[in-house]
């Protein structure tokens, strides 16, 4: 374990984490921290004030070029076209398997000018898979990939616009959900503020220089004392997500999912061509053979990733890829691919939970509104 510590990599955050006694762990290459005061007490802050995560290991590339939007538009599964400027939108890379490359989230700063958001464990395969399409298809456009030089902090809760306010003259209220500005905040002139996140609390995401992260980190601190503004961790991350339905590359999704099949359909438009679309477009016009369904437990009992599942008459008919106890709901949940004859709202089947199978009921996503 010492060995495998010395070789991961820090945020510039760091500190900051130690300072405030968090549980480090290593993650997607990365000393990260997945608790500070606990789960439950970081989840609830989070779904009733506000939370502080530091999730400065994720990727950022730079595109640029006349031929930026072509790029992404081929490499990405959602519309890129229909994107304004100070546009943000989630969308998957598929890969010529069937699958999902990566899940990202695109920002559009004009029609020459992107940025690409990618997930930790991912950037050296997100890089060397555009770059192969761009030098494949000859587009005529540059990439950066300035992820070691970019720290990442997402501000999520009912009060994050009350807390963040404080530290910048930019209307907050004015952003709207899934857009972004940019300028001065917190002492530092050059701030994107993104109006993103993925805990479904609602709040923002802010990308900083490094040099300025642990100045933002302490003034985003000091201006949320009057809202118990709460640190949390990974592990409050994940609940959190989970709780809203969203899909966690590597657990969810990977790369032999389609995303028609992990209930991505709405990210998968086929008025343009993508890489692979005509494979996509053919699960969804015939139906796929499995769907991603969410699940609560009716006895007791937590589901894992790579439980199998069962049918009412002992078939095998797929497998968790989420699961945990709910702190909103207060029960065992989780979401696992089934066949899709067994998809339906309602539906009972049973989790293989070491020699025992636990009775679970399929349910409409998300488990928390």
């Amino acid at each position: 374990m010492s060995s495998e510590i010395s070789t991961l990599k820090r945020t510039k955050l760091y500190n900051k984490h130690i300072e405030l006694g968090a549980k480090m762990v290593p993650f997607a290459g990365y000393e990260m921290p997945v608790q500070y005061t606990g789960l439950a007490a970081e989840h609830h802050a989070v779904r009733e004030s506000v939370g502080l995560f530091d999730v400065s290991h994720m990727g950022e590339f730079s595109v640029k070029g006349k031929d930026a939007e072509a790029l992404i538009s081929w490499v990405c599964s959602n519309s890129i076209i229909r994107m304004v400027d100070m546009q943000a939108q989630y969308n998957c890379m598929p890969n010529n398997q069937g699958g999902i490359v990566d899940d990202l989230i695109v920002y559009r700063w004009n029609q020459n000018e992107y940025t690409l958001v990618v997930n930790a464990s991912n950037i050296s395969k997100d890089w060397d898979w555009i770059m192969e399409q761009k030098n494949a298809k000859g587009f005529d456009c540059e990439l950066e990939d300035i992820s070691d030089d970019v720290s990442l902090i997402a501000v999520q809760g009912p009060n994050a616009s009350k807390v963040l306010q404080k530290l910048t003259p930019i209307d907050l209220d004015g952003i709207r959900f899934y857009h972004f500005d940019a300028g001065s905040f917190g002492g530092s002139e050059d701030v994107v503020i993104s109006n993103t996140g993925y805990t479904g609390s609602g709040g923002f995401e802010l990308y900083v220089w490094n040099h300025e992260a642990e100045m933002i980190w302490d003034a985003i601190m000091s201006a949320g004392e009057e809202f118990n503004i709460t640190p949390s961790g990974l592990g409050a991350r994940d609940t959190l997500r989970l709780e809203k339905g969203y899909c966690l590359y590597g657990n969810d999704i990977n790369d032999k999912t389609s995303p028609i099949e992990a209930g991505l359909g709405w990210i998968t438009k086929f008025s343009e061509p993508f890489n692979h679309s005509t494979y996509h477009k053919n699960i969804k016009d015939n139906g796929p053979e499995k769907k991603l369904v969410g699940f609560e437990m009716l006895d007791r009992g937590i589901p894992r990733q790579h439980y199998l599942i069962y049918d009412m008459y002992e078939n095998l008919i797929g497998e968790v890829t989420s699961g945990t106890q709910s702190p909103s709901l207060g029960k065992a949940i989780g979401m696992g691919y089934v066949k899709s004859s067994n998809s339906s709202i309602g539906e009972e089947f049973y989790i293989q939970i070491r020699k025992n199978r636990i009775k679970a009921r399929v349910v409409k996503l998300p488990f928390v509104d």
